[in-house]
């Protein structure tokens, strides 16, 4: 295959034909370039001097001088290429960093002086500042080159790296850029030839003389030998002379330091769980692809040095002796050098010896014991692209995908890439012409269609992978119009072979969806490869419609910040209102939307994920306008009516890798232009097949809260991964749904029926929660309301199953419940017990349910209250076998009676409480209840009255401390005159602390004129006079033998002070004189108390 002209990559240096072009053009104007610098440049470049002076046996000098001149190189291209480092330093070392760049700030600071070229060898001095404080640096710089290619470098700043230092490439760039400014003489022998023997003897005698202490001692040993006779040096015609360039069997490349690149691999490799040494190696080989473009012998050079290095790490050994698998980085760095040799074997330009050597190298590492192994079950010879393909394989090719088991290292696609070929005449023409059509030729006798229905090219008979490695390594060869040919035919091919499967698909349609499931269509994806043809052929595309600056920048992959990459529609020759740009989009979704099998082991898993991701971020670059979106919608429907073609199909084989991501991509996109797509896509997508058959419908899993993968599914190591991208698509949907019932019921209908990880589950229960309730709108009630059922879901699956972040999710349910309203919090705590354990029930929920902000909240009645707090007494009940709970839901009660819990529960707990033997606790709970009590002076028949009864028997009991302190409580709750008589007649009966429960701390009864009882005995005499004047404003005489007994206990407790006959005497003198006009009643008065 004839090699075409290269494409200048845009934001690289001019090379030789712009450079000469336009001095050309320049020199056109007045008088056109000599015949003789058009034949210099073309022998420069392609013949060795040796050669030269071999064919002609006079060449005149000024002849010789100009194939000199022409000889340097006249690329800055090149000169970049070796002196960059291939990947983005840290912003602010770029000069540091980049030798190229050194050397151009050195080059225009004036910093190259004495330059001067013999020959085929340049020399110069260059002058570089020293840091504050440090005097000048001087370097002297020697170069050789030979047909334009710089052979070898000497430079005394001792430069220990893969490439050029900047004082070679401030030099290199002076000779290209100031070449008629550089004195130039012929090679030194020329000049030699020209002395007499005692200007040579002259010569000789000043050179030692300037360079005594270093070539004296050469000089005597060189002198000795030409002295003696038969000696080597003697018999050897003629005399070597390094200015004079190569020989012709000398091999014409740029100089590469072999030494240098192995001593860094071998470094980076050691190094090599560090980030920065797998980027370094990385941009070795982005510099490998980088010479392969240039069609630089050095691309495969460098590729072998590496090689060789990867596979003496020591790391292999260790690896394979103990069983394990190489790191991620690593086997991400082997991928790529496999990746890289296939494109080496498959170049379409290279010598046949040469490429025989290459596989010779291959075949010998390939059988190394620790050459790494290409992991994951993909076949070698895979199906080829076909116009037709069978819905469901046969016995044939099931065994043929079994026997394709065998050993296969990451050389091994390189070594069967050995027996391809580019002399096949439809695939020639194809890349020869973008306007190939049937007319031109027919199908000439071959089995194959070779063009689809329109009448474009089409690509058959080879795997998929394979066709797509002949575009990645015609676009690093430096092919990209023929790239972008074959990769058009490729297209054409997918397109017909998709249409040929809707149609196989339609006919057997009926007959999978009775059966309810299928057979795997694609043994292999190509989403994961280890050929990555999806990704090749997307990138070879969207390459051509690139917009980028026209900018001339130092090299192209360096700049101070990284552009956005934009996209431009460009048309496809040969295929009216078709875009490469389209075309990119459509290969995309084919390769992301193809129902395939999971691959075996950890690494080629993580390998379909990531090259997912990767795939997607490419797509999210391109700035979809209408012509794309069309694209999506198309795609988007055929993927949906795929059926097991399509991993959006109706119909999924049971172990094919979730769509999860690919979908969420097109759902974002859809969203604004046909929302019932995106959601009818987005919705299908949400299966996750080995779950499904893994939980049939009503079993909940075993320990729903790890994941299942470690004990069910151990072939499905990413397991986790795909769940949390699952959950990813879900929680967009609910987003997106907002304020819309119809989707979001629909929405939710999926998660439930697809979704098994409860962690999960509660995730996204609490990101609709967060999306329903935005700081400054409305709340949404449905979404509320699907975040709670998703919630309850999450409790009922989790409620045998003890875990960290159930105290999580409980307290989130609950106040969830609060955001929707009473009635949701309410039913919650009705169904306690299908959602929560008694502990939970009563510590958990009752706490996060009864709180004052929860109240406030929820805004309830008094009614409401109450039925929140009739709780309280269950929950204890509940806990009391477990001390931990007990004490919580001990304190819920006491943080409650702040927040208004009413007495009634509170004495209905503190009775429970002395049943359990915790009097304290008891009579802790009767004072809170007593502090919100209050009996008025009439209120005798008080439903409390034995609660208050029962409290100060309690308190009675526990001694005379306690009852001291609640005796203020009963005069501040307590107005009624007989309830205060009855407590003070009972606490004098006995002394305090003598009861059951109590401890003996008094000898005999208290006083009821001593404290503490004088004070309600006061209170209680208080209490008698105040009713007896309420009562008689309003008596009537049918009450008048109910008042006389009244005072008849009244002057009881008068009695109990020591003063209480005369109080009561004065107490019934006043009511004498002011109800006297009562004259029956104060008749009644006398003759019961006189």
């Amino acid at each position: 295959m004839d090699p075409p002209a290269a494409k200048r990559s845009r934001g690289c240096p001019a090379g030789p034909e712009e450079r000469d072009a336009g001095a050309g053009a320049v020199r056109g104007r007045g008088r056109p370039e000599a015949l003789l610098d058009l034949s210099a440049k073309r022998v420069a470049e392609s013949w060795a001097f040796e050669q030269v002076e071999e064919r002609f046996s006079r060449v005149p000098e000024p002849v010789q001088k100009r194939i000199v001149f022409w000889s340097f190189p006249r690329s800055e291209r090149e000169i970049c290429m070796y002196s960059s480092l291939g990947y983005q330093p840290p912003e602010g070392e770029h000069d540091a960093r980049v030798p190229f760049t050194r050397g151009l700030h050195l080059l225009q600071s004036g910093a190259v002086d004495r330059v001067l070229q013999v020959g085929f060898h340049l020399s110069g001095n260059i002058r570089e500042p020293g840091g504050p404080g440090e005097p000048e640096r001087l370097y002297h710089v020697s170069i050789s080159f030979d047909r334009c290619k710089i052979t070898s470098v000497s430079c005394g700043c001792d430069n220990r790296d893969l490439f050029y230092c900047a004082h070679v490439v401030a030099l290199s760039l002076y000779r290209i850029r100031h070449a008629h400014q550089v004195e130039l003489r012929l090679p030194i022998s020329e000049t030699l030839s020209q002395m007499n023997r005692d200007q040579l003897q002259k010569f000789v005698q000043y050179l030692i003389s300037a360079h005594h202490t270093e070539v004296l001692p050469t000089a005597q040993r060189l002198a000795d030998e030409i002295l003696l006779l038969g000696s080597e040096i003697n018999l050897v015609h003629g005399a070597p002379d390094p200015t004079a360039g190569a020989g012709i069997e000398d091999a014409n490349c740029w100089h590469l330091d072999e030494e240098q690149i192995q001593e860094q691999v071998k470094q980076l490799l050691s190094n090599g769980g560090y980030y920065g040494a797998s980027q370094q190696l990385r941009s070795m080989f982005c510099k490998v692809r980088e010479m392969l473009r240039m069609r630089d012998s050095n691309g495969a050079r460098m590729l072998i040095l590496m090689t060789e290095q990867f596979l003496q790490d020591p790391r292999l050994a260790l690896w394979r002796q103990q069983g394990a698998g190489m790191t991620d980085k690593c086997r991400q760095l082997w991928d790529e050098l496999g990746a890289l040799w296939v494109c080496v074997i498959l170049s379409p330009h290279c010598k046949p010896e040469e490429r025989t050597s290459w596989l010779q190298l291959l075949s010998k590492w390939d059988k190394l014991d620790v050459c790494p192994l290409e992991e994951g079950n993909y076949s070698f010879d895979g199906p080829s692209l076909q116009p037709t393909a069978a819905l469901i394989p046969g016995p044939e090719e099931e065994e043929e995908v079994m026997a394709a088991g065998s050993r296969h290292t990451v050389f091994g696609r390189a070594l069967q890439a050995g027996s391809l070929h580019w002399s096949d005449d439809h695939l020639q023409r194809i890349l020869a012409s973008d306007s190939y059509s049937p007319n031109l030729t027919g199908n000439g006798g071959s089995d194959k269609p070779t063009f689809d229905p329109q009448g474009r090219p089409l690509w058959l008979g080879e795997p998929f992978p394979t066709t797509c490695a002949r575009v990645d390594t015609l676009r690093a060869h430096g092919y990209p119009r023929q790239a972008l040919r074959l990769a058009s035919a490729i297209v054409n091919t997918l397109r017909l072979q998709q249409r040929h499967q809707l149609q196989i698909y339609k006919q057997q349609k009926k007959e999978l969806l009775q059966k309810g499931s299928t057979c795997i269509t694609n043994t292999e994806g190509w989403v994961g490869h280890p050929l990555d043809p999806i990704g090749c052929l997307c990138r070879a595309l969207l390459e051509a419609c690139r917009l980028e600056e026209e900018t001339l920048a130092i090299y192209p992959d360096l700049g101070l910040e990284k552009r956005k990459v934009a996209y431009q529609h460009v048309p496809v020759p040969g295929s009216p209102g078709e875009s490469y740009l389209a075309m990119a989009l459509e290969v995309a979704l084919l390769g992301l939307g193809q129902q395939r099998a999971l691959p075996e082991g950890l690494y080629a898993q993580d390998k379909v994920v990531r090259s997912e991701e990767q795939l997607l971020a490419l797509l999210e670059e391109v700035e979809l306008d209408e012509r794309l979106v069309q694209v999506l919608r198309k795609q988007a429907g055929q993927l949906l009516e795929g059926g097991p073609f399509s991993g959006f199909g109706e119909v999924l084989f049971r172990e094919s890798v979730p769509m999860h991501t690919c979908a969420r991509y097109l759902f974002t996109a859809l969203l604004p232009h046909d929302p019932d797509l995106a959601y009818r896509l987005a919705l299908r997508a949400m299966r996750l097949p080995i779950l499904e058959t893994a939980f049939p419908a009503g079993e909940p899993p075993s320990n729903p809260l790890d994941s299942i993968m470690s004990n069910r599914f151990p072939r499905w190591f990413i397991l986790g991964h795909l769940e949390t991208r699952q959950c990813e698509l879900a929680s967009a949907m609910l987003t997106a749904a907002k304020g819309d019932p119809k989707w979001l019921h629909a929405v939710l209908g999926s998660i439930q029926q697809n979704i098994h990880s409860p962690a999960l589950l509660f995730k996204l229960a609490q990101d609709a929660c967060k999306t329903a309730t935005p700081a400054s709108a409305p709340p949404d009630t449905t979404l509320l309301g699907i975040a709670l059922e998703l919630g309850l879901q999450v409790m009922r699956m989790t409620l045998n199953t003890m875990t960290w972040r159930r105290r999580e999710m409980v307290r989130w349910l609950v106040s969830c419940a609060t955001e929707i309203g009473p009635q949701a919090l309410m039913n919650i705590m009705q169904n306690w017990y299908s959602l929560f354990t008694p502990v939970e029930a009563a510590t958990i929920v009752a706490v996060t349910g009864t709180t004052h902000a929860t109240l406030l909240r929820l805004q309830l009645d008094a009614a409401r209250r109450e039925e929140l707090w009739n709780c309280a007494l269950p929950a204890l009940t509940l806990c009391e076998k477990n001390q931990a709970a007990f004490e919580a839901a001990y304190q819920i009660v006491l943080d409650a009676a702040a927040g208004g819990l009413g007495h009634a529960h509170l004495f209905t707990v503190a009775r429970y409480m002395e049943h359990r033997g915790l009097p304290l606790r008891a009579y802790k709970l009767a004072t809170l209840a007593l502090a919100q009590l209050s009996i008025a002076f009439n209120q005798d028949s008080h439903p409390a009255v034995n609660d208050v009864l029962w409290a100060c028997s309690l308190s009675h009991s526990l001694g005379r401390h306690e009852l001291s302190a609640i005796v203020p409580l009963i005069i501040r709750s307590i107005h009624c005159a007989p309830m205060l008589s009855d407590i003070l007649r009972r606490w004098t009966l006995s002394a305090p602390g003598l009861g059951p429960l109590g401890a003996r701390r008094a000898a005999k009864p208290l006083g009821a004129d001593r404290a503490p009882l004088c004070q309600l005995l006061d209170a209680a005499v208080a209490a008698y006079i105040t009713t007896s004047h309420s009562r008689l404003t309003h008596i009537s005489p049918r009450h008048y033998s109910d008042f006389i007994e009244f005072l008849g206990k009244a002057r009881e407790t008068f009695l109990l002070a020591p003063d209480g006959h005369l109080q009561f005497a004065q107490f019934l003198e006043n009511l004498k004189q002011t109800y006297k006009g009562k004259k029956k009643l104060m008749l009644l008065v006398r003759e019961r108390f006189g």
